[in-house]
C-alpha cells in the first residue's frame, strides 16, 4: 500500500515537472530570430542570411513569415519573404518537429557588370514570381528564451523550384 501511493506520488510530481519544464509554445507567444540558409538547384547555388518572426496560435500552431537575401554567385543574386505554417509535434522536452507549407514570394537578379552592351547583351535582368513552400524543421530550445532550429523546405517556385537548407535561432519575448 505504502509503496503504491509511493509510486503515485512520484508519477504525480513528474507529470507536474513535466508539465511546467516543456518548452511547448503557448498561444500568443512570440519569438525573433536570424537565419543561415543555403539554396541549391542545378545552375545556382548560394548562401543567405534572413530574419523571422513567430507567431504562436495555438501550443501547436504557429506562423513564422521570414526574408532572406541570398549572395550574389555567378552573377546571381536571390531575396525571398515567406509566410509559413508550422505545426509542432513536441516529441520530447525541449525539441519539437515541424512541417510547415506556406507561400513564397522570390526575386532573382542577374547582372553581367560593365562592358557587355557593344556585344548587344542587356547587362543586368530581374524577375519576381510566386510560389509555395513545403518542407519540415526541428527545434531545441538551449533555454527558456533561447531556441536552435534546422530546417528544410522546397520553394516550388516557377523556374526557380530549389531546396532551402537553414539554420536558425530565436529568442522568444
Amino acid at each position: 500500500m505504502k509503496r503504491t501511493i509511493s509510486r503515485k506520488v512520484l508519477f504525480l510530481m513528474l507529470t507536474l515537472f513535466t508539465a511546467f519544464a516543456i518548452q511547448a509554445q503557448e498561444k500568443g507567444d512570440m519569438a525573433a530570430g536570424l537565419n543561415l540558409s543555403y539554396g541549391t538547384k542545378s545552375g545556382y547555388s548560394n548562401f543567405g542570411v534572413g530574419a523571422k518572426f513567430q507567431y504562436s496560435f495555438t501550443d501547436a500552431l504557429r506562423i513564422e513569415p521570414s526574408a532572406t537575401y541570398f549572395f550574389k554567385k555567378d552573377y546571381v543574386s536571390m531575396w525571398d519573404i515567406n509566410v509559413n505554417l508550422h505545426y509542432l509535434f513536441h516529441v520530447a522536452d525541449k525539441f519539437s518537429f515541424y512541417p510547415l507549407a506556406g507561400v513564397s514570394l522570390l526575386g532573382a537578379k542577374a547582372d553581367l557588370g560593365d562592358g557587355w552592351e557593344e556585344f548587344g547583351v542587356k547587362a543586368s535582368a530581374s524577375e519576381t514570381k510566386f510560389g509555395a513552400n513545403l518542407g519540415a524543421g526541428a527545434q531545441y530550445w538551449l533555454t527558456e528564451s533561447f531556441a536552435l532550429a534546422l530546417e528544410i523546405k522546397y520553394q516550388l517556385v516557377s523556374n526557380y523550384d530549389r531546396p532551402v537548407f537553414t539554420l536558425g535561432a530565436a529568442y522568444k519575448f
